[in-house]
């Protein structure tokens, strides 16, 4: 196997995120395997949304099947696409909807990870409005022959802020947004910081009240739980109107809406997920992208999963001739199997050859010795319905970080002399699957 040379600062991510059970942030690249049609698919949602269109997605998949890690993958191929991207998880404190501002703090998270290809670790709210009047100030001087110091240059700048802003009031709360980032524009020409701080206030929904809003901006409305998604339609056209792809939204962790115990709420928070779909699906959202990570359980659920509700059940199931054999990608619903053994072993080859390079030494583990813990790990009992990607990488792991800190144990002493348990996975097909597999 070619060796990989990889920067320290992304080597300690993906060991540190990996060793974890976490999905690093950076690196993704080089320990992804597998989900080449779920990519493919997604990434041709991503053309669409850079056309003016739409997509909304549900990443289905049980615990440690690599839901999060794809919804990840797939973020930071939209930052190298110039799209801006921002992600968040589910929790009892964050919903679509709730009584208590669940809503509005989902919003927030979502604000505070906006990201970039500039700033592709959130917090990129302010450098984006920051880098769109800069942008006008350079092409106004290239095209009008302005120096920076003239007068006329500012006031250039500022109408064509104006023709931008006016074609967002004739959408919803479209002309309260607008007044918004001309206060922002006038705080950064005047150099008033707290003018800017207010209007980034507002922008990332923190304002408690209307009449605090009204005393500090002259706008009568605040974004709050009932509006917050309307406020993410707008953010998809004015990143397009200001020279990026769109806006990718990538909410992880869906199946905290299956946990709402009250029914009314629950269903408010599938109600709310219906209009999302709607609006994407139907054309009412343009240069938007919604990826929604949740369990099969969330899903399918017929009792309290997204099909106990009908609207959402009758859009959402497959089509009457999709099969296993026969699989489709152009649904709302991406179904994340397992990866093959075949898969799993080229990622330990790869996660051998990261760790040896991180930790400066030269690799140990044979070949062999990965098929035998293999073996080990698909041959446990239940191992068909409990074993995970996720699980797999951890011991893989634990093993490496073992063999290098205690150099006097040898694989075979920690591996021991344990056979294979009868289990619902056959272990003649295990080992048939893994002979298929030439290292």
């Amino acid at each position: 196997m070619q060796e990989i040379r990889i920067p320290k600062r992304i080597t300690t991510a993906l060991v540190n995120s990996l060793t974890a059970g976490v999905v690093p942030r950076i690196g993704l690249e080089h320990v992804a395997v597998g989900r080449k049609p779920e990519i493919e698919a997604m990434l041709t949602d991503l053309d669409n949304i850079a056309e003016g269109g739409a997509a909304f997605r549900i990443i289905s998949g049980r615990y440690g099947s690599g839901k999060s890690f794809l919804l990840q993958t797939i973020r930071n191929y939209a930052m190298d696409r110039n799209f801006v991207v921002a992600d968040g998880d589910l929790s009892p404190e964050r919903r679509l909807v709730g009584t208590k501002g669940q809503g509005l703090a989902t919003y927030r998270e979502l604000m505070m990870n906006l990201s970039t290809r500039t700033r592709p670790d959130g917090g990129a709210l302010e450098t984006v409005l920051q880098r769109w009047f800069g942008a006008l100030q350079q092409q106004v001087m290239e095209e009008r022959g302005f120096a920076m110091d003239d007068p006329a240059l500012n006031a250039e700048v500022e109408q064509r802020i104006v023709q931008v802003t006016n074609e967002m009031q004739n959408m919803v709360h479209g002309f309260d947004f607008a007044r918004v980032l001309s206060a922002y524009w006038i705080g950064y020409r005047m150099g008033d910081d707290e003018r800017k701080q207010s209007a980034m206030r507002w922008l990332r929904g923190e304002f408690p009240t209307k009449t605090e809003a009204k005393q500090a901006l002259g706008v009568g409305v605040i974004i709050d739980d009932d509006n917050w998604y309307d406020y993410m339609k707008l953010w998809s056209e004015f990143t397009a109107k200001i020279g990026y792809a769109g806006l990718l939204l990538f909410i992880d962790e869906g199946v905290n809406l299956y946990k709402i115990s009250n029914s009314i709420s629950r269903t408010s928070n599938y109600e709310k997920l219906l209009t999302m779909f709607n609006d994407t699906m139907q054309g009412k959202a343009q240069h938007l992208g919604i990826y929604l990570g949740g369990t099969p359980q969330f899903v399918e659920d017929q009792r309290r999963g997204l099909f106990s509700y009908e609207a959402l059940r009758s859009r959402l199931i497959e089509g009457r001739y999709a099969k296993d054999s026969l699989r489709t990608y152009a649904g709302p619903i991406l179904k994340l199997d397992m990866l093959s053994y075949e898969e799993i072993l080229i990622l330990l080859q790869r996660l051998r050859q990261i760790h040896a390079q991180h930790f400066g030494y030269t690799p140990t583990v044979t070949d062999d010795q990965m098929i035998a813990f293999m073996k080990l790990a698909v041959g446990r009992l239940g191992a068909d319905e409990l074993l995970t990607t996720r699980e797999i990488v951890r011991d893989f792991l634990d093993l490496l970080h073992t063999l290098h800190q205690h150099p006097d144990t040898s694989f075979d002493i920690l591996l021991g002399d344990r056979t294979i348990q009868p289990a619902a996975a056959n272990p003649d097909e295990v080992d048939d699957l893994l002979a298929e597999f030439e290292l």
